[in-house]
Order: structure tokens, then sequence, then C-alpha cells
């Protein structure tokens, strides 16, 4: 196959080099706003390069990998659609619901495929979770605890682009609760920080974004069972990804291992790690391979679609109810957000 990327920051780069590996690619063309970005990675990988990322629709590929920034997500997807190529794009579609809503109708009306990259769905841990919960051993579910932890902020200048810690961040969260339990998001009650610990006498560049650095939301799912997801920007020790699932037989827990950076304080817990998780790409680099193989057996028509466009829509329209909720201080229910099924 011939796999067009677009996109060469530090995500699209680990697709490149994946892409580039992979046996069932036989030429890989990359692109990017930057050109001469673009064209350093095809140099390292192996691969083309095109001067300006829509070069990629008339470069003869089969299929497109978008991994560019945010705000091109949306427009690159419908141009995929009306070429009539099969499309793996980063999580979101759009920051906006009535652009994922746009999206989606023009990949719906081309009869195309998308695929959204919500790599979880693929990391071994959660996969796991998910076939126990199924198979009934936890009995019935009752509280799901998810935690996301960044080991510090991404650059100030991303916040305003970045859609919210909600959309950005903890919608990961939010398709891994849905993904796991098989049940559906009634309603959600969202707190959030916005004061920057490192100058806590500021307004800071959180509250200057209109965003929060740190956050907690409760969520009850359709069935009543309770489910609380936190993040935060400012987790010192190190990456951490974990979620805890509880049911009336049994509890099972992801993300507990030798890398996370958790130290128990009582007398027979566990020890600080030698060598904690630094970051996602470390933490879910398997994941993000999988997803992408599964892709590429989508574009040979091999597997049905692994995660498509309406999972996204779904998991922004619990971020939107919880921006909602955060700004208006009260439950938000999931009907009060347009674009349900």
């Amino acid at each position: 196959m011939r796999i067009g990327l677009i996109g060469t920051g530090r995500i699209g780069t680990f697709h490149s080099e994946v892409l580039g590996r992979h046996p069932d690619v036989d030429s890989l063309v990359l692109a990017d706003a930057d050109a001469p970005r673009a064209a350093a990675v095809a140099e390292r990988v192996g691969a083309e390069s095109v001067a300006e990322p829509g070069g990629v629709f008339a470069a003869g590929v089969d299929a497109v990998v978008i991994a560019s920034a945010t705000a091109s997500h949306a427009e690159l997807i419908g141009r995929a659609a009306m070429a009539g190529l099969p499309v793996f794009c980063e999580k979101p579609i759009a920051l906006d619901l009535a652009g994922t809503g746009r999206a989606l109708a023009e990949v719906a009306a081309a009869g195309t495929e998308l695929q959204i990259g919500f790599m979880r769905r693929f990391d071994t841990g959660f996969g796991a979770a998910r076939a126990t919960v199924g198979s009934g051993a936890l009995g019935i579910l009752h509280t799901v605890r998810a935690v996301t932890a960044d080991p510090g902020p991404p650059p100030a200048g991303y916040l305003p682009l970045s859609g919210g810690l909600y959309r950005d961040c903890l919608v990961h969260d939010f398709d891994a609760i849905r993904w796991v339990t098989g049940r559906e998001v009634d309603e959600v009650y969202a707190v959030g920080e916005s004061r920057d610990p490192r100058t806590p006498h500021e307004a800071g560049v959180f509250a200057e974004a209109g965003d929060v650095h740190t956050a907690g939301v409760v969520l009850t799912l359709d069935d009543g069972t309770v489910a609380t997801a936190t993040a935060t920007r400012f987790n010192g020790a190190g990456y951490d990804v974990r979620m805890e699932l509880a049911g009336h037989l049994d509890q099972i827990t992801v993300g507990l291992d030798d890398r996370t950076p958790l130290v128990s304080v009582e007398p027979r817990g566990p020890r600080r790690p030698a060598r904690t998780w630094p970051s996602f790409l470390e933490r879910f680099g398997p994941a993000y391979e999988r997803e992408l193989d599964a892709f590429l057996k989508l574009v040979r028509g091999e597997i049905a679609n692994p995660c498509d466009g309406r999972e996204a829509l779904e998991a922004l329209r619990i971020a939107e109810a919880c921006e909602l909720s955060r700004s208006e201080r009260r439950r938000v229910a999931l009907a009060e957000i347009p674009g349900g099924a």
C-alpha cells in the first residue's frame, strides 16, 4: 500500500516510523505545513515528501493518516472523503460539535472510512479490562475511577488552541470509560482549577486561556454506575494513566506496573519505581502501533472499523457537557448537548 501522512510533529514523526517499517506499506508520502520538517523526517524514515499537505491527495495514495494541527483535521478529513480515501485521524475531528458533525457528514456522503486515534482502545491493559467487565467477572459494576496525569504542561502557546483540558486530555478518559464499560454517560458534574502552581498569586496562562490545569468529573452512566475522571498538567512524579473498576464480586486496575509514578507510604507497600513513564509516547507506544496496524487492515477490508468517527463525537459531547457544568456550576445531562444518536 501507498500511505500518505500529513503532519510531522512529535506524534506524526512517530507514526511515520511505524508506517515506514510496516510490511504492508510499500511507500510513504509525508507532508507538513512546515515543508522542510516533512522533508527531513522523510529522509530519515526512507519516505517521500511533498511541498504542502494538499499534495498528498495528488500523490496516488491508498489511504491518509492525519496527525497535523488540530485546526486542520476537519478540512483534511473532508478532502480525503472527496477523494474517496479512507482516513486515520488523531483526535479530535474538530474542537466544536458543528465542525465534527460536518466532517462526519462528508465521510458518510462519500461512503469512506474514518478511524479515530483513541489509542487506549489498543492498549493491552485497557483491552483486558474491557474483556473482564464483559465476562461478568466483576459482577455488577458500581464504581469506575480514571486518572490521567501529565508530568508537565504544554507550551503556553498551545493552550488557546487545545480546546481545553476536558477536550484535549480528559476526552481520552471519556472514551475509555464508554469503551471499557460498554455504557453511555447520562450526566456529568465537573470542576477545575486554573491557578497556576508556578505563579500562584497571578492569573496565570491557564486562566488567560480560559482553561484549567487540573480537573475532576463525576459521571453517572446510563445504568447508574458512578465514574470519576481526574486530570492534571502538573504531575511531577511522571506520566500516569490508570483506571480502576469495582463490582460487587471483584475489582481490577489498569496502568499499575513497575513504572507507575506512585509511591505507597504503607510499611509494606510498593517503593518508588526506578524509572517512571516520562510521556504518553513511551507509555502507549505499542498501542499506537496496534491502532495503525488495525487501520491498514481496515483499508484492506479485513476488519470492521474499530473506532469510527461517531466515537469522537460522543467523547466530545461529554467534554462539552463538562465545560458547561464547570462554567455554570451544575449537573449537566448529556441530553442537553446536541449531536447524540
